[in-house]
């Protein structure tokens, strides 16, 4: 087993906050010691399950932990679900149906199988211990916390100094967190930042339990592909995990130069030392960013898609940004009848729609008003084209390709 302090240094890269240090490295010397792995919990509150580099930062995190030999607990939330995580909301979450908490659940649960070991993650669902609770039990729990305590969390602060509702049953949600990690006997809890109130609460109630308080290590929010908002869905600024190649290692290249070492950290697992030699590399005035965010961009794309598939990446990345060539491997499109206006002429808002560039109408007429179309590498700002070759091939923008034939 690796040594405490090599664990330590692992285990401490990009971290925000840890509670802490010295309770880590106690508890990694008394793993080595007595050659018992350490009990590393996660929870996932099922409600979002579409995983991006921005959820993965955590499961990163985790393998990592995984890889030193300690034992990993996923809990799903199915129980804790039906509540919803209050964290960050100025509003009382809607309460998922049983059937909508299974669906998330499922699908969660096969996500994170695209990082963590399978064979090495031991999956619970937190309705296994919660839901044998009687009312006794809610009332004895209840008890080891004071309304003064609950409302020390920020978005519960600020709704009732607001005069905005709070549901009582959300203030079990931190509670019922917390009750987890008694269940596990849990000796580190993995979150976000906007997890500390629960994660905390974790601490302080192994403790009325009589058990050793887990250490609480929590990882930062990363910021998306514009440099400045966190990584979103709904903002457009992610790289999802189960996007192809290409995309990955080509969102990885659009992140601003500030952010290519803090990408290092939190979204691949090379060594931290390894990422010292980078920092350095980085500052000398010969290095070009663009060469170390390559290394970047084919380090995620190979742990999502693996090596051969990044290489492709990287070679079509450097075909059509690099040497502004039309890479050869692109797909193709037989034209339909409908393509075809009355006059016999492509409608190219057509034919941008139905190749996947464009997802409407509206955005085809707009990407090619914007002057972000070519055909076969000369702009093209009109919606029809008259007497067009056998084949040609519309780029839209620097990344997006297809090879269009007649029928």
């Amino acid at each position: 087993m690796i040594n405490a302090r090599e664990q330590f240094k692992i285990i401490m890269k990009g971290v925000n906050k840890i509670i802490s240090e010295e309770d880590l490295m106690q508890k990694l010397e008394k793993s080595i010691a007595t050659d018992t792995p350490l009990v590393v919990k996660l929870g996932l509150d099922p409600s979002a399950p579409d995983i991006h580099l921005g959820h993965a930062v955590v499961l990163r995190k985790i393998k990592q932990i995984q890889d030193l030999g300690h034992r990993v607990v996923i809990i799903i939330g199915d129980f804790t679900g039906k509540i919803g995580d209050p964290s960050g909301k100025s509003k009382t979450r809607k309460q998922l149906t049983n059937e909508q908490v299974i669906k998330n659940a499922k699908s969660y649960e096969q996500q994170i199988f695209k990082i963590l070991d399978r064979n090495k993650t031991d999956i619970k669902f937190n309705s296994e211990w919660l839901s044998k609770l009687n009312f006794e039990d809610v009332l004895k729990l209840a008890g080891k916390v004071t309304v003064a305590r609950i409302l020390e969390r920020d978005d519960f602060e600020k709704r009732y100094k607001n005069n905005e509702p709070i549901g009582l049953h959300e203030f079990f949600y931190p509670l019922m967190q917390a009750y987890d990690s008694v269940q596990l006997k849990a000796d580190i809890e993995m979150g976000g930042t906007d997890q500390t109130f629960n994660i905390l609460m974790g601490r302080t109630m192994q403790k009325d339990y009589g058990q050793e308080s887990q250490v609480a290590l929590f990882m930062p929010l990363l910021e998306g592909t514009d440099g400045f908002q966190k990584m979103s869905k709904s903002l457009g600024n992610y790289i999802g995990i189960y996007e192809d190649a290409v995309s990955i290692y080509q969102k990885t290249m659009a992140i601003p130069d500030n952010l290519i070492i803090k990408y290092f950290e939190l979204a691949t697992d090379i060594h931290p030392d390894e990422i010292e030699v980078l920092k350095l590399e980085l500052k000398k005035p010969k290095t070009n960013p663009r060469d170390v965010k390559m290394r970047l961009a084919k380090e995620i794309t190979t742990l999502y898609c693996g090596l051969l598939e990044s290489e492709a990446a990287e070679e079509h990345f450097r075909t059509v940004f690099q040497k502004n060539l039309i890479p050869e491997d692109i797909d193709e499109l037989i034209l339909s009848p409908d393509c075809f206006t009355q006059k016999s002429e492509i409608d190219l808002i057509k034919v941008i729609v139905k190749s996947g560039i464009a997802n409407s109408n509206n955005e085809a007429r707009r990407l090619i008003a914007q002057n972000a179309v070519k055909i076969d590498g000369e702009k093209f700002n009109n919606t029809v084209m008259k007497n067009p070759n056998n084949s040609f091939v519309i780029q839209v923008g620097k990344a997006k390709f297809i090879k269009v034939k007649s029928a």
